[in-house]
């Protein structure tokens, strides 16, 4: 019996599917770019708080406690939804989660007294967020090939910056610059980046819809789900009792992408308020800076693909955190100018989405044939189980040194330490020896 025209071909459901995966990400940037880093931060530390070096460091105390939050349950939640077949419902419960939070934000008034639920809010939305990306980060491999798994990973990188960068236009010209904005808001109370919060909740609501609706659900792995946490936890320490056996390189790179990936979240979190508070800008040039780095980003997210292809991931990754290093150091050393604020921040961003697109492809490369779902989620979990490094290092060097700039140095720091634990991992280009993986309830 011949198909019916009617239906949809392989490679149009494929398609189709590669690009719903990747609106959710450009949905996400309303939160990870709008919210956590350009605008509602900003306003959080600049016109909440009672001065911005207070406002900096609560904001960094506040993302530390979400940080732990995420290391004490995130490396867990991907291996349940694997287990249950659930990878789509849990994704779905955290989304709404981020949404509701984001939305929460409204009420946020530019008073001291307000500061606390901001913070909360903020907080909370930033532990969903990450437990939702654990799933979406995992559905690569539903969507992609191992001959495609590089491009369609660049892809939705770039379509999370061009989706942030298309946010911010909005933004920037509907809410943040005009005396009066769209709906006759104005800045009275903050309305103007209150206001904006529901604009990130409902832009992110629209765009990851698709996804629920072409993406196929992940099979059941067909291991026990531990309706326990603590068992779920038994596993995962089995899990990486086995790597350090017979996958030592598998385990350094999560160590080490660890690391670096936390610096690099810490660029994306508190970049907008180090442009605000130590270089003096305004909060529409902020968000007129935020454009020009998404779209920089995301044609570095682009091209950073086609290197993995050619060069392989670990070049590109050792590659930009040496640019990164090497940029944000001299941003840190160069007088506090707006000029040298945007030279370097441009080239930082340059070097921000080949770093996220090659540590996906990397693990991708060396995971264990059959169980790559498993080493990728572990990868998406047990990565943020030191998300509370950059907050850390940010606050704390404000703390110690006692300026909102000095908190650029710890971040510098973070990265550092990455690329040197980077250093020695070896090249995906030679496959690893076959193995045997034991079960999950294996003693």
């Amino acid at each position: 019996m011949g198909v019916s025209t009617g239906a949809p071909s392989t490679v149009h459901r494929r398609g189709r599917a590669v690009f719903s995966w990747a609106l959710w990400d450009w949905g996400s940037a309303a939160f990870n770019t709008v919210i956590l880093t350009f605008v509602f931060t900003v306003y959080l530390t600049e016109r909440v708080a009672v001065d911005p070096e207070s406002g900096s460091k609560a904001l960094g105390v506040a993302l530390t406690i979400a940080g732990v939050c995420i290391a004490l349950v995130a490396p867990v939640t991907g291996q349940r939804s694997d287990a249950g077949g659930r990878r789509k419902l849990w994704l779905a419960v955290h989304t709404g989660l981020v949404i509701v939070c984001t939305a929460g934000l409204f009420f946020v008034q530019n008073e001291p007294s307000f500061l606390v639920l901001g913070l909360v809010l903020l907080a909370t939305a930033s532990v969903f967020a990450e437990f939702a990306t654990v799933n979406y980060n995992a559905m690569l491999l539903q969507v992609s090939t191992p001959a495609t798994i590089g491009r369609i990973s660049g892809f939705g990188w770039g379509m999370g910056y061009f989706g942030g960068l298309i946010a911010l236009v909005i933004v920037l010209i509907g809410f943040v610059q005009p005396s009066v904005g769209l709906f006759g808001v104005t800045a009275a109370d903050g309305l103007n980046i209150r206001v904006v919060a529901l604009f990130a909740a409902m832009w992110f609501a629209v765009f990851a819809l698709p996804l629920f609706a072409f993406v196929p659900e992940a099979p059941s792995s067909g291991e026990q789900v531990r309706h326990a946490l603590l068992g779920s936890y038994v596993v995962l320490g089995k899990r990486l009792a086995w790597m350090w056996r017979e996958e030592r390189r598998t385990l350094g790179f999560l160590v080490a992408s660890a690391i670096y990936r936390d610096g690099l979240a810490a660029i994306f979190t508190f970049g907008g308020v180090i442009a605000a508070g130590t270089f003096g800008f305004s909060p529409s040039e902020v968000v007129v800076f935020a454009i020009s780095a998404n779209l920089v980003a995301g044609l570095g997210a682009f091209l950073g693909g086609r290197a993995d292809d050619r060069f392989g991931p670990k070049a590109v990754i050792v590659a930009a955190l040496f640019g990164l290093v090497l940029v944000g150091g001299l941003l840190l050393v160069l007088p506090p100018g707006k000029a040298a604020f945007w030279v370097c921040g441009l080239t930082l961003a340059i070097f921000l989405g080949p770093t996220q697109s090659a540590s996906r492809t990397f693990l991708a490369r060396i995971a264990t044939p059959g169980k790559e779902g498993e080493v990728f989620g572990l990868y998406a979990t047990t990565g943020r189980a030191v998300s509370f490094l950059g907050p850390l290092a940010f606050s704390g060097f404000i703390a110690l040194f006692g300026s909102q700039r000095a908190g650029m140095g710890g971040i510098v720091l973070i990265l550092l330490v990455g690329l040197i634990a980077m250093l020695p991992v070896r090249s995906p280009d030679r496959p690893p020896e076959p193995t045997e993986v034991p079960a999950a309830d294996a003693s």
